[in-house]
């Protein structure tokens, strides 16, 4: 399990890492510096989220844990693990078409709506890790 047991870390190659789906009561970590912006991770067993300098960046129904998220100039990339499939809903650029990849295997495209949501599915029961890509089109 990729659990993060500090609930939120910056990683050596500028990535975070973050969320634990093993907790059975909320927990959060607030005030988180990264370079220039203000992290806040909130997790436990039914949602994981993750905010930057207020706006959402991830969010996972139920809870997910996370490793090597890296924002992108055309998206984001990150890994994902929980114990059952994860409705994700990512904070991307408005009115923006996304192609969508998992383990490196396209799953289509989505379009971002006003306020830059991305919504997407994701079937991690029995997977272990699972590794998301969303693009620009």
């Amino acid at each position: 399990m990729a659990v993060v047991k500090e609930l939120l870390r910056a990683e050596a190659n500028g990535s975070v890492s973050f969320g634990d789906y093993t907790l059975a009561t909320k927990s959060k970590v607030e005030d988180f510096k990264h370079g220039e912006d203000v992290l806040k991770v909130k997790t436990f067993q039914e949602i994981t989220r993750l905010e930057k300098n207020g706006m959402v960046l991830y969010e996972s129904v139920p809870g997910t844990s996370v490793t090597d998220f890296t924002e992108l100039d055309n998206g984001m990339k990150f890994k994902v693990e929980g114990p059952t499939d994860a409705s994700i809903t990512l904070g991307l650029a408005d009115d923006t078409e996304y192609k969508v990849s998992v383990n490196g295997v396209s799953t289509g495209s989505v379009t971002s709506k006003m306020g830059g949501k991305v919504s997407l599915s994701v079937e991690l029961a029995g997977a272990g890790e699972v590794e998301v890509m969303v693009k620009k089109a």
